[in-house]
């Protein structure tokens, strides 16, 4: 076990850092963004009228993304069932309104195919070797698919410092706590022994519902954090994890 120091807020004893992937490793926000664009655009081309209100759903205003919002953050069924809860106002039924969801984000997917990863933030692979090397277990738990994430592991060759990656398929979405303690099991090692880093509120939530030892905010880039005011401490970037 080893303390960690962020900004002078201190973490004893700890065995684990969990991380999220979208906004905190991987740089995602725009495909995220011309994702969500397409999909409410398929949308609108079958009901006019319900593209604007949808890129709103999604929290896309013209060529930024909320980072909080639900692309950004939601897992594909999240944004599935949102989807779908505007078309059903338009007076068709639930099935056919999923139906319709999960017809476009298919075709969504076939125009603009993540063929690769978004970018690695620069410095992360190297903040995770210096913490594997100091011996803490690293965790990956994203909104995302489990098999995105595996392919972002595999893509840019974390296999040797990360030992687990979970994803959201079928199961709870953030910010259930069940996913970080599952994490954390697979992990071996208590919640309260383990730190939570993420970008997003819902990260934030999560950890501490789960009764992690700590949750860090990283806001990159961002002026302010005002989001991540529940974090015990939030870092602009990873490189201000410390070992002590």
């Amino acid at each position: 076990m080893v303390a960690i120091n962020c900004r002078g807020v201190i973490f004893q004893d700890i065995q684990a850092i969990i991380f999220d992937k979208d906004g905190t490793l991987e740089d995602s926000q725009e495909y995220l963004r011309n994702l969500g664009q397409k999909r409410a655009r398929l949308i609108d081309a079958r009901i006019p009228g319900i593209g604007e209100p949808l890129l709103m759903a999604f929290g896309i205003n013209g060529h930024e993304i909320n980072s909080t919002g639900l692309m950004a953050v939601g897992s594909r069924r999240e944004n599935e069932i949102a989807a779908a809860a505007y078309i059903a106002e338009t007076g068709r039924g639930w099935l056919e309104s999923l139906t319709i969801v999960k017809e476009v984000f298919a075709e969504a997917e076939q125009i603009l195919p993540k063929s690769i990863p978004g970018s690695l933030f620069k410095g992360s692979q190297e903040v995770l070797k210096y913490l594997s090397q100091a011996g803490i277990k690293i965790g990956m738990l994203s909104a995302d698919s489990t098999t995105a994430v595996q392919n972002f592991i595999k893509y840019y060759q974390l296999n040797g410092y990360i030992q687990i990656e979970m994803g959201v398929d079928d199961g709870p979405s953030k910010p259930d706590p069940k996913l970080f303690l599952q994490t954390c099991q697979k992990l071996g090692v208590k919640p309260l022994r383990a730190l939570m880093v993420g970008d997003s509120p819902i990260d934030i939530e999560m950890g501490r519902k789960a009764g992690a030892a700590g949750c860090i905010g990283i806001y990159r880039g961002k002026v302010e954090a005002k989001h991540l005011r529940e974090a015990d401490v939030a870092i602009a970037k990873l490189e201000e994890i410390k070992v002590l």
